[in-house]
């Protein structure tokens, strides 16, 4: 893939998708899944903001995660500020 004009020459080349965001199933490669706890979820949508997947649903009080789309990176995990969101192990499920 061709750099672009203002690319530094040891930047990694860039390869954009053409494929939806609904293609993008995690499959079973993950190995941890992040679990909300709705009694401390305050619903302040950080972790839909911060969601690189955007696998977060929102809903009324407490975000539902889409698991088939969750690939477990832990950001939704260390970004929410009331602490209510855990990782589990895959198998605990």
């Amino acid at each position: 893939m061709p750099r672009l004009e203002d690319e530094a020459p040891g930047t990694p080349n860039v390869i954009v998708s053409d494929r939806s965001m609904a293609e993008n199933l995690t499959g079973n490669w993950r190995n941890l899944r992040p679990i909300i706890d709705p009694a401390r979820c305050t619903g302040c949508l950080i972790c839909w903001k911060f969601c690189p997947e955007a696998c977060v649903e929102l809903t009324q009080k407490v975000p539902l995660i889409h698991m088939e789309y969750c690939k477990g990176c832990g950001v939704c995990v260390e970004e929410c500020p009331p602490a209510c969101i855990e990782f589990q192990p895959e198998d605990a499920s």
